[in-house]
């Protein structure tokens, strides 16, 4: 279940507009797989955090089942390797964060772009 705080990713074509928008606002991507267990406890932490109701950032949700192709351009552009789940926050054009499973922490981006 997504909800409403979520940007959706859908196309290629966004990556490269969210980086770019990175360096006027913080970006996080935040990859899902639907069909994982450890992925949907991620999301729900992520969720319950209240980042998704901060003004200070945009985020960015796929889901990877339907859009593995848009995961790796994510990859490809941010020199990340693809894990999922995922969070990566972009700032100014630039990496200056990247999680994947238990250790993805929505308080410590909190942290990094206050």
């Amino acid at each position: 279940i997504v909800i409403m705080a979520w940007n959706i990713i859908s196309d290629k074509d966004q990556i490269q507009k969210i980086i770019a928008a990175s360096s006027e606002k913080p970006q996080v991507f935040f990859k899902h797989s639907t069909r994982c267990s450890i992925s949907s406890m991620a999301l729900r932490r992520f969720e319950g955090s209240g980042i998704l109701d901060s003004s200070n950032v945009d985020c960015w949700y796929l889901d990877l089942l339907s859009y593995r192709a848009i995961s790796e351009e994510i990859a490809s552009q941010t020199k990340v390797v693809h894990q999922s789940p995922q969070a990566i926050l972009m700032m100014n054009g630039q990496m200056c964060y990247a999680e994947s499973h238990g250790m993805i922490d929505a308080d410590q981006i909190q942290q990094i772009i206050a």
